[in-house]
């Protein structure tokens, strides 16, 4: 019993749902700030050193926080039974944050945020393609309803109709990938590794890639860096801070809470997006784009909801089976 405490820290946690959603909303709230920090740092650095910056500090905060755990005797999570799973997850997310960062210098940060919320949508077809899950009619009706959202966000006239447009599809869909491999490889790992190896992967793949670039570029990366004011460091600082901690709010979220009930909730970042990027840019999204994330975010969560309801219905028939066995 204490080998599976240790190894699902979910195990000795009390369940608090109203402390769960909290906790969620707190999450999307960290998330649409890094958004908008990430696109106010894009005017004066480049998106590779973003990135770097990122994923740096997120290593380095949860190396130090796997090393007090490992020295108080409570075990050492640096050890990964998966270290290829954590390579793939790891640089999964660095190309999904890559292309946010890239693409948020073209678009207003709520819009960008709410195209890039079909993630479940294409989770769901990527699911059926791949892992033969069967797709209901009334999921494809939801698949289609947050796809005519997204369009409704980047109608031609809107300003963001064009290859932009493809930047948060393009997130999204390597998201989506990424949801589907950490559903595949979910409880394999305590969810603390392989925070660190997300963060500790992230950033080096971004040192190398800032490495070659520094090699063989005729710009110096880190000099924007270096010549920053009290303020824009206050800002890569709190880029570091938000990130890492949406990861964590996360995970502590589903320890006190049902996915079920949380997963509806994570739709509330479009409204956080939507003020973060009124606070830094004054942009407010125009009535037809507020209709679109209006249609994303309800096909979305009831996407997941239905997700839930048919797998606890699958539960409860698997149960009933085995029972009528005995």
């Amino acid at each position: 019993m204490a080998a599976a405490a240790a190894a699902d820290p979910r195990a000795s946690t009390q369940q608090h749902p109203l402390l769960g959603v909290l906790l969620i909303l707190l999450m999307g709230m960290c998330f649409a700030t890094l958004d908008t920090s990430a696109k106010f740092l894009s005017l004066s650095l480049p998106v590779l050193v973003v990135l770097w910056v990122r994923y740096s500090f997120q290593g380095l905060a949860m190396a130090l926080w796997l090393s007090v755990h490992w020295l108080s005797g409570r075990g050492n999570l640096f050890r990964t039974r998966h270290p290829r799973f954590q390579l793939l997850r790891g640089a999964l997310l660095l190309v999904t944050s890559a292309l946010l960062f890239f693409g948020i210098q073209f678009m207003p940060v709520a819009e960008f945020t709410a195209v890039g919320m079909l993630t479940p949508v294409l989770t769901t077809v990527l699911a059926a393609v791949f892992l033969h899950e069967k797709v209901s009619r009334l999921r494809l009706l939801l698949i289609g309803g947050g796809f005519c959202g997204a369009l409704i966000v980047v109608r031609p006239g809107s300003g963001l109709f064009g290859w932009v447009a493809l930047l948060p599809l393009a997130m999204a869909s390597v998201y989506a990938c990424y949801q589907l491999l950490t559903r595949r490889m979910s409880g394999l790992e305590h969810p603390l590794t392989t925070h660190f190896y997300t963060g500790a992967i992230g950033a080096l793949i971004a040192s190398l890639v800032m490495l070659l670039v520094g090699l063989f570029g005729s710009t110096p990366l880190l000099a924007p860096l270096a010549a920053l004011d009290t303020r824009g460091w206050a800002i890569v600082l709190l880029a570091g801070v938000m990130g890492t901690a949406g990861h964590l709010f996360f995970i502590l979220a589903v320890a006190r809470a049902p996915m079920a009930l949380l997963m509806p909730f994570t739709y509330a970042q479009i409204g956080f997006a939507s003020f973060t990027g009124w606070l830094a840019f004054g942009h407010v999204p125009d009535f037809w784009a507020f209709v679109g994330m209006g249609v994303v975010a309800a096909c979305g969560a009831a996407a997941v909801a239905l997700s839930f309801r048919e797998a606890s219905v699958a539960a409860r028939s698997l149960n009933a089976n085995s029972v009528a066995e005995e």
